[in-house]
């Protein structure tokens, strides 16, 4: 009767601790937001629809490509990645992939309007112009570029590949060899490695310039955040961390889920074991505590 007593109050102190004082520390330290929804309902639909055939010429008689490569279209950057970042604050992105991940009501509001579809007015402004401008050619071009961009895409990209596209630019991850200037090569010597580094610190000097801060190295993000909150960051930064300088970039929510997977993959190469490890730590446990009631009940039946 004793030991049934014990065994009320301590479920009583742990379920008033999981119901009541761990919820409340966790609203406050995590105030609600609503989940993401990938709807970008704030951004207008292009109303025109675009000729990926003129999208080609409008990209070249825009001058796109005085920033950016379009590498599956053979038309290489215009600067390697460390000038571009000292012209820029970061290296602009090749549009090969661009199509495949990017919600096209976003790239659309983006090429137009990039502070206001990045959500970043209150760091850039007059007085701090965006590197990028405002597009001002006509609607038709604008629906034409996005059909271009959508049109050279691959239907399938890897998680790998959604990463860089989306984030390889501000981000490292170290765990699969990652820069923010491309692959970690190996190196054949000392001098090799130490011109690399130093290209590396050059470029993340300029990206801390240009956002304010140094991005974190997301090796064990997914660890540390889990697949919720970095999906929801991903949709909108400042829903969860307002004045943030990470930009929206629009992802779909497919584009999204890839880029977790790869995350994954790097932070987390075990969960698959650790998952089915679970299950056999559970039976033992089970097992355990019917040995060890058995074992209860004999010792007292032979006290008594």
């Amino acid at each position: 009767m004793k030991e049934l007593k014990i065994l009320f109050i301590i479920a009583v102190l742990v379920g008033i601790t999981y119901w009541g004082i761990e919820p409340y520390a966790h609203s406050k330290m995590h105030p609600h937001h609503e989940p993401a929804t990938f709807a970008y309902a704030d951004l207008k639909a292009p109303a025109l629809k675009g000729d990926p055939q003129k999208g080609a010429q409008a990209i070249m008689n825009n001058g796109c490509t005085g920033c950016h490569s379009i590498k599956s279209q053979n038309i290489p950057a215009p600067m390697d990645p460390v000038t571009a970042s000292a012209s820029y604050g970061v290296n602009p992105p090749d549009l090969s992939n661009i199509g495949a991940v990017v919600d096209q009501k976003f790239l659309a509001a983006f090429i137009k309007d990039p502070v206001k579809a990045f959500k970043l007015s209150h760091k850039f402004g007059d007085n701090k112009p965006f590197p990028m401008p405002n597009f001002f050619g006509s609607d038709q071009d604008l629906a034409d570029i996005v059909a271009y961009l959508v049109s050279i895409a691959p239907k399938e990209i890897s998680p790998k590949e959604a990463f860089e596209t989306a984030c390889g630019r501000c981000h490292n991850l170290r765990y699969d060899d990652w820069t923010v200037i491309g692959e970690k090569p190996k190196f054949k010597n000392d001098v090799e490695k130490a011109d690399f580094e130093l290209k590396l610190a050059k470029y993340e000097a300029n990206l801390k310039k240009y956002l304010g801060t140094t991005p974190p190295d997301l090796s064990m993000f997914i660890r540390s955040r889990g697949h919720e909150y970095i999906r929801d960051f991903v949709e909108d930064p400042q829903k969860l961390l307002h004045g943030t300088a990470m930009p929206r970039v629009g992802l779909t929510r497919e584009a999204t889920e890839k880029v977790i997977a790869y995350l994954e993959k790097v932070g987390d190469r075990k969960k698959e074991k650790r998952d089915s490890l679970g299950v056999w730590v559970l039976l033992y446990f089970v097992i355990f505590s019917v040995l060890a009631y058995l074992w209860k009940q004999k010792i007292w039946r032979e006290v008594h």
